[in-house]
């Protein structure tokens, strides 16, 4: 057997068959035990825990982060673009600021609302109801946009370069395996093929990027990686691709990544994900029987600091593995024509025989588990902040069954906005692209609710609303003008130039902007927000003492750590 064939070969085959039979009944054996012994359980210890270890808290929030975006489209971007996009996953020092500035604001809410928060409660109840349903509607167009659409596109591209299945096969396979599980698995299952897929995609990456420097190097990890700079810092028409900031605007990544407003970017989607979606706070919110809030602060903190660590490896795991993989094709050994299949295509021609399966098994769970956390949240969405106030008192299996409906309902919309998607540039580049036209109002609603009892409820009804309207009208014009590089003729697109064809990063400043101006001006006119809502954003005296009182001097050392290594990224990749 050639153990360095190019193809699946019969033992990848094997070990897949294995592996996916293995994964049915780890998953099946499970849910069974969970059954048992949820019996009697109540509803927050089933969503959000009992307050589990710290380390556990940083590995479920960078497994909740990790998605076939990542696999597919973040090392195509590392293929076409190089390090441009590296922004948006060095975010370690983001998720410091949910650990030490909101985790303690939420523990708050916690105490005062005497529950468990999830973020359309602290907008129901800073703001307006109309706020918090208005999130619900906004999550659900991205789970179309995002979610949806873009796991079954990077599904199909996975198995059309790997496996050889037909790309609309693959990601109609994807949905059908997907919603079988979701029915049986329900989300004790996801998170089973969370745990069984972080440890074979972060062992499994490592390989790729190891054993394609030492490729690309003739045996040398050390020279594969001098040749992977060399042939990247020559390509962009000489400007090259290996530095994460473009400043002179001679450079064509320049019109895309203009400067420093890159960072800024970034770090506004970074603050929605990372601080206010409740995907990854939930992830911090659990808290055991009669533990104060010192230890709540301190554990949830700590998982925060782990998580930092963490989320420096993706650019390692999957970023810099595209770079490989163009700088492979350029000496013909392997054929790279479409970027999004650069970490596809290492899988097949630099693993060797065996691992190949393993690594398909990991990447299979991923794809699965994203898929069914979705349709799960879709499904709970629209039932719980729709259907049920205006159907109340049906039965448990309505209820169930038109969750169903609409998330098949979902499902048909992403796979209806694929083409559309597919013509929008490259994955990674597309997804960022439709967060940063969410983002700003997300930003906006939730960073003045917090900081500024100025915000009368009406203004974050406004600020949400607005920016989301102005974002998809935005959206609408990216697919007419083919992101603002069609030159479109005519006296409507002149005098409207400015909105369509302004720079992505740019506009998503500019749109943050805009919509703190506009609630503060709404704020001049509409009735100011109650004694009780100005109190839930307030610290007393005796809750500011507990916050000082729950770090310690190696919560700090974490902390300048990974800010010192995110820095240290930055600095060599200047």
């Amino acid at each position: 057997m050639n153990w360095t064939s190019n193809e699946f070969v019969w033992l990848d085959w094997v070990i897949l068959a294995i592996g996916i039979i293995g994964v049915v009944w780890g998953v099946y054996h499970a849910i069974m035990k969970d059954k048992k012994a949820q019996k009697g359980a109540d509803s927050s210890a089933y969503l959000f825990g009992k307050g589990e270890p710290w380390y556990v808290i940083g590995m479920a929030i960078f497994a909740a982060n990790i998605g076939s975006e990542h696999l597919v489209g973040l090392a195509g971007t590392g293929a076409k673009s190089g390090v441009g996009m590296a922004h948006w996953e060095m975010q370690g020092w983001m998720i410091l600021i949910l650990g030490w500035l909101f985790v303690p604001f939420y523990q708050l809410l916690i105490n005062k609302m005497g529950k468990i928060i999830t973020m359309p409660d602290f907008l129901k109840f800073r703001y307006t109801k109309a706020t918090g349903s208005w999130l619900s509607i906004i999550t659900l167009v991205a789970y179309v946009l995002t979610k949806v659409s873009v796991t079954a596109y990077t599904g199909g591209i996975f198995f059309e370069f790997l496996l050889g299945i037909p790309f609309w096969y693959g990601a109609i396979g994807l949905i059908i395996i997907t919603c079988i599980f979701t029915v049986f698995g329900g989300m004790k299952g996801v998170m089973t093929l969370s745990s069984i897929q972080t440890p074979i995609l972060i062992i499994g990456s490592f390989l790729v990027l190891f054993l394609g420097l030492a490729a690309l190097g003739g045996g040398s990890i050390t020279s594969g990686w001098s040749n992977m700079m060399n042939y990247c810092g020559q390509l962009n028409n000489g400007y090259g691709t290996t530095h994460m900031f473009h400043w002179d605007p001679g450079d064509s990544m320049y019109q895309e990544y203009p400067g420093f407003v890159v960072f800024i970017g970034a770090s506004i989607i970074g603050f929605w994900y990372w601080c206010t979606d409740q995907h990854i706070v939930q992830r911090v919110l659990g808290q055991r029987p009669g533990e104060d809030n010192k230890a709540v602060i301190a554990r949830a903190r700590r998982g925060t600091i782990a998580a930092g660590f963490f989320k420096i490896l993706p650019c390692f795991m999957f970023l810099i593995p595209g770079m490989v993989c163009a700088a492979l094709a350029s000496q013909g050994a392997v054929n790279l024509e479409n970027t999004d299949a650069a970490f596809a295509i290492m899988v097949k021609h630099i693993l060797p025989a065996g691992v190949k399966g393993i690594v398909t098994i990991g990447f299979v769970c991923a794809l699965v588990a994203s898929l069914a956390a979705f349709f799960n949240s879709c499904a709970t969405l629209f039932t719980e902040d729709f259907y049920k106030p205006l159907k109340k008192g049906k039965s448990e299996a309505h209820y169930v069954l038109v969750g169903r409906i609409a998330t098949v309902v979902v499902v048909i919309l992403g796979f209806i906005w694929i083409p559309v998607m597919m013509s929008l540039g490259s994955l990674y580049d597309y997804l960022q692209g439709i967060q940063s036209l969410l983002a700003p109002a997300m930003v906006s609603v939730f960073a003045l609710g917090i900081f500024s009892k100025r915000i009368t409820p009406k203004a974050g009804e406004w600020g949400m609303v607005g920016g989301f309207i102005i974002g998809m009208i935005r959206l609408i014009t990216n697919v007419i003008t083919d992101t603002g590089k069609a030159q479109m003729e005519g006296a409507f697109w002149d005098c409207t130039r400015w909105f369509w064809h302004t720079n992505w990063l740019v506009f998503e400043c500019w749109l943050l902007v805009f919509i703190i101006v506009m609630m503060f001006v709404v704020s001049m006119f509409t009735a100011k927000p109650s004694q009780a809502q100005i109190d839930a954003i307030t610290f007393t005296k005796d809750y500011k003492k507990t916050i000082k009182e729950s770090f310690g001097v190696w919560d700090i050392v974490g902390t300048l750590v990974v800010v010192g290594l995110c820095a240290a990224f930055y600095a060599y990749f200047w």
